[in-house]
């Protein structure tokens, strides 16, 4: 019986390298013997693992060893039904979980400052998404969860709506109301399916609990943005109560690689091991060295730490909010040049990723607050930014889409100017990138407030995916 100290998968990848085994099979390194030697030294040790479905390493599209060991493992760590190794990220998580449940026409209630890949898999499924705005919070000028009170107006509104889609926590780590909301979705049968992307971490304090102790039916986690799993590793998981999920394996087959990489999956295995192998000394060391970090940095003229409440806050997320005299963006840019990379950006704050540690080990925190302190003296001197207000839409709490993705497929589109596009509607996704929520739909109308800030962004230099004609001040809307 496999123990949460063990490893099974890393296990059996380091017993086929000790073979030291002749490949004629894929890939076409061959174990590392055939590679460039302009990086034969970087990837060596890698190459020695990336290997295919042979005897005694299992296929994770049918597992039988120990890749069924590992995942098992994981279930029982997040106490669910079932869990997955996902190799092609929480885009592929979400896609499987969203097409394995929605189906043409069905009604789904959709949090509006969700990841595009939810999107992308609402189109794919041809569901009806119903978007439910967010609450702002005015002092991080950032969007927030949803109000139970929006929710349950919504459960009220339609009829027979088959899932409700939640992001949990936020980019900027806040989890609020995920108990209440689910438990109403599930008063009225409607399942609950959650991004979770950012709290693979979640096992309780001094973290949040995930939406599966709460009772989320199915739950995405990209395990490689807070646990050390490598990128493009993720998690999905079933919860006890589902009753039919063959539909969601069956799109994971689809939507994941046919060949997938034994080094991520690898890594998945030990991101498990590390998680459920934290003691609490561990993790109250990680915490103390939080606090501490946060505390140097509240000294620091220009900016500002941005504080929650504790309880529905996750501590490995860090704002630090400016005064105004500079953007985000120009903080951010500038702390690259000493070295120093941030998660993201926006108008207003950047938002630092802290790792998890182990007692007595380093990490150049204080060698952070002393250029971030410089940096920070220098843009209060130098920025010529033109202070802004946060962008609010003047909109409903309770949206659609003011076509259908069906029609959307019929219609023609046309380039026009940004200030000719007011009123029109969209027929493309601008999405500000990280962290991937859509700025701008496909389909949504496009007002003038949605113009002035998508132009305020630009000016700030803000890169998007989609809206490749912004650079000549245009736009695509349908005809």
């Amino acid at each position: 019986m496999s123990k949460q100290g063990d490893t099974p998968l890393l296990d059996a990848l380091n017993k086929y390298r000790k073979e030291e085994p002749i490949s004629f099979h894929v890939p076409g390194h061959k174990n590392g013997h055939i590679f460039s030697d302009k990086g034969i030294d970087t990837y060596q040790s890698l190459l020695q693992i990336d290997t295919t479905e042979l005897e005694g390493l299992d296929d994770l599209h049918a597992p039988e060893g120990p890749i069924l060991q590992a995942q098992q493992l994981l279930s029982s760590l997040y106490n669910t039904q079932k869990s997955y190794f996902l190799i092609n990220g929480s885009t592929c998580g979400n896609l499987s979980m969203i097409m394995g449940t929605c189906s043409e026409g069905d009604i789904v209630l959709v949090q509006k400052n969700c990841h595009k890949s939810v999107l992308h898999a609402l189109r794919l499924a041809k569901a009806r998404p119903i978007f439910l705005h967010t609450m702002i919070n005015n002092e991080w000028k950032t969007a927030e969860g949803l109000d139970p009170v929006i929710v349950h107006r919504a459960l009220k509104q339609y009829k027979n709506i088959k899932a409700l889609i939640l992001t949990y926590p936020s980019y900027y780590g806040v989890g609020s109301n995920i108990e209440k909301i689910i438990t109403l979705a599930h008063k009225f049968g409607v399942k609950v399916l959650v991004d979770e992307a950012h709290g693979a971490h979640f096992i309780g304090e001094p973290f949040l609990k995930s939406s599966l102790s709460y009772g989320a039916d199915i739950v995405v986690q990209s395990a490689h943005k807070t646990l050390p799993a490598m990128t493009m590793g993720a998690y999905l998981h079933i919860n006890k109560e589902v009753m039919d999920y063959k539909s969601v394996e069956q799109y994971l087959r689809i939507f994941q690689s046919s060949s997938p990489s034994y080094p991520i999956m690898a890594s998945l295995d030990l991101a498990r091991f590390f998680l459920a192998t934290l003691t609490k000394a561990d993790l109250q060391y990680t915490k103390e060295k939080i606090l501490y970090f946060r505390e140097q940095l509240s000294f620091i003229e220009g900016i500002k730490v941005l504080g929650h409440n504790e309880k529905t806050f996750d501590i490995l997320k860090l704002t630090i909010q400016t005064n105004g005299t500079f953007s985000g963006y120009e903080f951010q840019s500038e702390l690259k040049k000493y070295g120093i990379y941030s998660e993201l950006a926006d108008p207003h704050n950047i938002l630092l990723v802290l790792p998890i540690l182990k007692v007595g080990q380093k990490f150049p925190y204080m060698q952070a607050v002393n250029i971030i302190k410089e940096v920070a003296s220098y843009l209060q001197r130098e920025s010529k930014l033109a202070n802004v207000d946060v962008y609010m839409e003047d909109t409903k709490s309770i949206t659609e889409l003011e076509i259908s993705f069906a029609e959307m497929a019929t219609r023609n589109k046309v380039q026009v100017t940004l200030n000719n596009s007011i009123g029109n509607i969209a027929a493309e996704m601008i999405t500000p990138y990280p962290p991937g929520v859509p700025f701008l739909m496909d389909g949504e109308i496009i007002t003038r407030k949605k113009v002035e800030y998508l132009k305020y962004m630009i000016g700030l230099g803000v890169k998007f995916h989609g809206g490749d004609l912004l650079k000549k001040d245009s736009i695509l809307v349908y005809e």
